[in-house]
């Protein structure tokens, strides 16, 4: 498989468990380059992959000196990417839970269409926790309000491709974005400056813990982020409704 010169694999990595390792090998299967970036892990995942990138001209790890967040970690992975030439870049997670088989898929309808994101639209097996599978609408509803309904299919997944250049500089303007809720708010953002979104299909799986599965999602702390950042965004759609409105008229 030739290296892309536009589009990259980047997964943020925060003490992954045992899935990163094999993650990270079924992505370099079906694209290169991949980049890790590590986020202040403690895990011992770090060396590790360190040592895979060694044997991988097509696999660069980043490590960040202490945990700062999936958002942080991405912003870091995508100045380096538009430093280093590249346009755009599909995220993943580190834990097994997304389809690296997929990612062609989704590359080739970011090559076809550079101006959009393109969104993975989960598709939820037994192993998905209930709470967390029907929680998510909640967020799903309040996104496409926020967005006008711009059609964002699920604003949670973030299995995705991302125009690098529009988000880096959102992310700039902000002091926010860089944690958990990050996934949420990029795409209603990118939605508000004239990104368009397209969704496909991926199927996500939930690992138990004694099939290494790990998750740092803590409901009480997470929840109230996203809460504060509904309430942002909500201030931020009202103030944006005239522009929002004319956009959708001029569609039609």
């Amino acid at each position: 498989m030739d290296a892309s010169r536009t589009h990259l694999v980047l997964i943020p990595s925060y003490n992954p468990g045992a899935k990163a390792l094999d993650t990270v090998a079924a992505a370099r299967r079906h694209w290169s380059p991949v980049w890790v970036v590590v986020d202040g892990s403690t895990d011992g995942s770090t060396e590790r992959l360190l040592a895979l990138a060694c044997r991988d001209p097509e696999l660069r790890v980043l490590a960040l000196p202490s945990n700062r967040g999936k958002g942080a970690a991405v912003l870091a992975g995508l100045k380096a990417a538009l430093a280093a030439g590249f346009t755009h870049v599909l995220t993943m997670d580190a834990d097994g839970q997304h389809p690296a088989e997929r990612i062609p898929a989704f590359m080739a309808a970011s090559i076809a269409e550079p101006a959009a994101m393109v969104l993975g639209d989960p598709i939820f097996d037994a192993s998905a926790p209930l709470i967390r599978v029907r929680g998510r609408r909640i967020s799903n509803g309040l996104a496409n309000l926020e967005t006008l309904w711009a059609g964002v299919h699920d604003s949670l997944f973030g299995f995705r491709v991302y125009p690098a250049a529009p988000l880096a500089a959102i992310m700039a303007r902000l002091p926010w974005m860089r944690r958990f809720d990050f996934d949420v708010e990029a795409v209603v953002r990118l939605c508000w400056c004239g990104v368009r979104p397209l969704n496909l299909p991926a199927a996500v799986r939930y690992f138990k813990s004694e099939d290494g599965g790990v998750s740092h999602f803590q409901y009480g702390r997470d929840n109230a982020l996203l809460a504060w950042m509904h309430l942002r965004l909500v201030a931020g759609f009202l103030v944006r409704l005239p522009l929002l409105l004319a956009r959708r008229s001029a569609r039609r």
